[in-house]
């Protein structure tokens, strides 16, 4: 296969304490899954047109995925990905009688990619939208612990009945059908047919189109999106569900919010559920009307703890307020609402609106959704209660190894993006100093990359630019060290002499302090003197907002 070398491993450096260390190699498919190489970069997906049916009885599933594409520049061969065990069975082209198939060896297999070649497009003019159809089946991976290792999920429910759904983030939409799974790309739209038994109900994104039954008792339920969606977040939910619904009068007007819960937990349901408007009104705020009211904003019961799945949100959490009934920051506050209404319905805008190209920055999706939970507790119950939220959550960062992985490989970085990341953003809110120009960036955002796909760096240069101020070194040093910076102090009467240390070279973060009174000061790794006169009470103390460490020296 030409551009590709199977042999090819790369070894990639990273950043620890401060200096570059050698991490663990990776190989060839890890660069195939993870980039947009030469099977990739000459088209972009319009839409994909899904169709599977779901045999409960084998755990198998069957079906074919129709992809739209424009071409963006001449190419021939294209790489579809489909993970094993599942197996690609045949791609027709343009329904034109062109068919690919092992027979006449028109495709290519490396593990869990599949290259097409089609020197039929290479000569296609870029105003041209052909579509491939692929056939499938197969038995997919199931999960074992969704939605953290991903895969199908085929479980019962309470009453004995099927309850069927996927996970399938950083794994990839693969996993269950054949794409372009690479997250830089999203269809604009998609189209979703599930074939299962009649006696069950399937739930998926966007709206729902109509359900068409057979002789032979199964069902088809047609879905559909009319935004751009990422692949991760194409899902069926499978089971006993009843539906009940209500309009949200938001920003852009009326919002269908519909709720679709397995039948024994209905009662639970209407009561849970009403944190659902109340974070929609606090998000709105924040972040700029909900992106997607042209597909609805819906919870659905799901077979594991949730996912933000767009505009088909999975909830999990056991209808009890918290994270699966305990507080995440042990501040009291988390238990003031359902943790998982709040946080993965925050990813509809960070996460689903604006998507990272690579999820090595997946930071920009999980650091403002995390710290979407301490605005949702400063708009109901102020700021005292944020703080004690969004400082009780360092407990749990690990400092283990950087948020920001290595590009194109298809890696995501330290946990610590959630809680670590969040206390930086909070921590960069605190410099700016103006909560309307902060809720301003927040709203900006979410305009400025409305339906897009960005880099980290630029979420990174959007701050700087509206803010006027660098947070260069602020961002690295959060996201690509372990390093939490130290302000060193020493007291002396009316004099304060401090430093920073354990911290990359320049790094700037100015802090406000206590001492004789609030201020601020800018520390360098250099020692600086402040001389406060006359003298008064001496105690020294960092504004406990900001996530830094004080060491005091003699």
């Amino acid at each position: 296969m030409k551009g590709f070398s199977k042999l090819a491993i790369v070894f990639i450096l990273t950043m620890v304490n401060g200096e570059w260390s050698m991490a663990q190699p990776f190989t060839h498919a890890d660069t195939l899954r993870g980039s947009n190489g030469p099977g990739r970069d000459w088209w972009d997906v319009l839409k994909y047109d899904l169709h599977v049916k779901f045999n409960l009885e084998d755990s198998t599933i069957s079906g074919w995925n129709t992809i739209y594409f424009k071409v963006l520049k001449e190419g021939g061969l294209m790489q579809i990905d489909l993970q094993e065990p599942l197996i690609l069975d045949s791609v027709s082209v343009n329904n034109t009688g062109y068919e690919i198939n092992k027979k006449f060896q028109q495709f290519q297999k490396d593990r869990n990619v599949y290259f097409i070649n089609m020197p039929y497009f290479k000569k296609l003019s870029k105003s041209y939208y052909p579509f491939i159809k692929i056939f499938y089946h197969g038995k997919p991976k199931i999960a074992k612990k969704a939605p953290w290792d991903g895969g199908l999920i085929w479980k019962k429910d309470r009453e004995k009945s099927p309850w069927v759904s996927i996970a399938c983030q950083g794994l990839g939409a693969s996993v269950w059908y054949p794409c372009k799974d690479y997250q830089g790309d999203e269809p604009d739209s998609a189209e979703i047919h599930i074939t299962i038994p009649d006696s069950l109900v399937c739930v998926g994104n966007g709206r729902f189109r109509g359900k068409a039954t057979d002789n032979n008792g199964s069902a088809t339920y047609d879905w559909a999106v009319t935004n751009p969606i990422n692949n991760y977040n194409i899902i069926p939910y499978i089971g006993k569900y009843v539906h009940f619904s209500e309009i949200y009068k938001g920003e852009l007007g009326n919002l269908d919010m519909d709720y679709w819960v397995l039948d024994s937990n209905l009662t639970k349901a209407k009561e849970q559920f009403k944190d659902a408007p109340k974070m929609m009104k606090a998000f709105e705020y924040w972040f700029g009307p909900y992106p997607f009211y042209k597909d609805g904003y819906k919870l659905v019961d799901a077979p594991h703890l949730g996912m933000e799945h767009q505009s088909a949100i999975g909830y999990g959490n056991g209808y009890r307020n918290g994270y699966k009934g305990t507080d995440r920051s042990a501040s009291g506050w988390g238990l003031k609402f359902d943790f998982i209404i709040v946080h993965e319905s925050g990813h509809e805008w960070f996460g689903n609106n604006i998507t990272t190209k690579d999820i090595a920055d997946m930071w920009v999706h999980e650091s403002f959704t995390n710290y979407s939970e301490t605005l949702f507790t400063e708009y109901y119950y102020g700021k005292e209660a944020a703080t004690a939220y969004i400082t009780g959550l360092r407990k749990i960062i690990k400092n283990d190894t950087p948020i920001i992985a290595p590009y194109g490989v298809n890696r995501e970085g330290s946990g610590d993006m959630y809680d670590k990341g969040a206390n930086m953003i909070h921590t960069i809110r605190q410099v700016i100093n103006n909560d309307g120009l902060f809720r301003k960036i927040l709203r900006g955002l979410n305009k400025t990359f409305y339906h897009q796909t960005v880099t980290g760096k630029q979420i990174q240069q959007y701050i700087n630019k509206q803010s006027r101020i660098n947070f260069d070194k602020v961002f690295q040093q959060y996201l690509t060290t372990i390093q939490i910076p130290v302000l060193e102090y020493k007291l002396d009467g009316y004099k304060l002499q401090f430093r920073y240390s354990n911290c990359i070279k320049d790094f700037n973060l100015p802090l406000k302090i206590n001492f004789k009174g609030t201020r601020w000061i800018k520390p360098t790794q250099q020692w600086q003197t402040l001389s406060v006169y006359p003298e008064g009470d001496s105690n020294f103390s960092v504004d406990s907002n900001f996530y830094i460490n004080t060491k005091k020296v003699e």
